[in-house]
């Protein structure tokens, strides 16, 4: 949703328009969620760079297992043609920002929604700010996101996953210690799709909208 030059405002951003950010994406439209897909980092944290190609990919193993990533993948693209989801394919997000909600934006501009408490992110990207209250990130090791929590001055601790949702962080599409399956993938973006429509929705999560994506068995 626009709000002035450069500068726009959704409920969340999701990093990655490959399976994982189709598939969170795909859920949270589902949910009545609003949401922007940008195209991998460029950067990660406040300016500091990151080589894209060294971050965790999830690749298929075998060639079963691409064919079903592939198949799958496609009806993701269809869901998102046809349902409309905003999958900016060719805008690469360049930084990161977690924002103090009771403060003034990057830039010195003043929150878009007035009395909105939620935690804030600015993504950087080519053609502007996008602001959210929620950042989906994808194929990123848990080693890189360690570091930017830590840029970011939020202590991890044992249990990084608490410490990124607390900041209305997610990540889809990465395992502990193996590469997760497609299907893997999809139980993470519906996990993570759920927890942000709680959030988003904190009087009550709302029924699925019609027209589901009906995915391979």
């Amino acid at each position: 949703m626009p709000v002035c030059g450069g500068i726009e405002r959704t409920s969340a951003v999701v990093i990655g328009t490959g399976l994982s950010g189709l598939a969170v994406a795909s859920e949270l439209q589902r949910r009545g969620v609003e949401a922007i897909v940008v195209d991998g980092l460029d950067l990660l944290g406040a300016g500091n760079p990151a080589n894209t190609s060294s971050l965790q990919r999830c690749d298929a193993a075998d060639a079963a297992t691409l064919r079903e990533r592939n198949e799958i993948l496609r009806h993701l693209r269809n869901y998102a043609a046809s349902h409309n989801l905003d999958v900016r394919n060719n805008v690469r997000a360049l930084q990161l920002d977690h924002l103090d909600a009771d403060g003034p934006l990057a830039g010195g501009h003043e929150l878009p929604v007035p009395g909105n408490t939620a935690q804030h992110w600015a993504v950087s990207t080519p053609g502007g700010i996008l602001y959210a209250d929620h950042l989906v990130l994808t194929r990123c090791a848990h080693s890189q996101l360690r570091r930017m929590l830590a840029e970011l001055g939020v202590a991890a601790g044992q249990n990084l996953m608490a410490a990124m949702h607390a900041i209305g962080m997610y990540l889809v599409g990465v395992g502990e210690l193996i590469t997760p399956t497609p299907k893997e993938v999809l139980r993470q973006a519906k996990l993570v799709g759920q927890a942000i429509s709680a959030k988003v929705n904190s009087d009550g999560v709302p029924a699925l909208l019609p027209g589901g994506l009906a995915l391979p068995a």
